[in-house]
């Protein structure tokens, strides 16, 4: 069965994108305010760009009135911003900062977690997120315009935090098999990333 998208509505298209396009990786990115104000939100249309130089690009929608959300606004205000990688142990807490709150409400304070001062950006990470990459805004491109309009951010990644539960002592590597990372399917469902095979 075909079906044309120029007959069917804005709503049924993201659900039927976010439905096929899966699993989706989850950037869960902190950012702040001109004022200072922390501001912490998922995006699962999300990935890395290239390696040289090493970009990522994930896409704030804007809201439903057509303005655009908090994270988009501070970065574009500030330049910088932070992607926390989720893992499971921190699905609900990443879950809970979907949640459409206040500019000058700390979705940090509001999902209990702790902030951790970041190297190269003035933007905290979350502190117990086994790895996370600060980066500084190379540009944005909107889309469109109004409601769940798309807008691409792109980052220049400045550096990877990983944590040591994640790296090997012996040979000091990356363990990707320790990274038991999350991802998006459609509407509330979520896959785990631990089954791995190779071909």
């Amino acid at each position: 069965m075909q079906f044309d998208l120029a007959n069917m509505s804005k709503r049924d298209i993201y659900l039927w994108m976010t439905r096929l396009i899966n699993p989706r990786p989850i950037a869960w990115v902190s950012s702040l305010s001109k004022s200072g104000d922390a501001n912490l939100a998922p995006f699962s249309f999300f990935n890395g760009v290239g390696s040289n130089p090493p970009t990522l690009v994930f896409c704030p929608a804007n809201k439903r009135d057509g303005s655009p959300k908090d994270t988009l606004v501070n970065i574009q205000q500030t330049g910088e911003f932070v992607v926390n990688v989720v893992t499971m142990s921190l699905a609900e807490s990443m879950h809970a900062t979907a949640a459409e709150l206040e500019p000058d409400i700390d979705e940090f304070e509001f999902a209990h977690l702790e902030k951790q001062e970041s190297h190269h950006v003035a933007v905290p990470r979350v502190a117990n997120a086994l790895a996370a990459f600060e980066c500084e805004l190379f540009q944005v491109i909107s889309l469109a315009t109004g409601p769940g309009a798309a807008n691409l951010v792109i980052g220049r990644i400045l550096s990877f935090y990983l944590s040591d539960q994640i790296i090997d002592e012996t040979t000091g590597q990356f363990e990707a098999r320790k990274l038991l990372t999350i991802g998006r399917m459609g509407d509330c469902d979520y896959t785990r990333t631990a089954d791995r095979f190779k071909i």
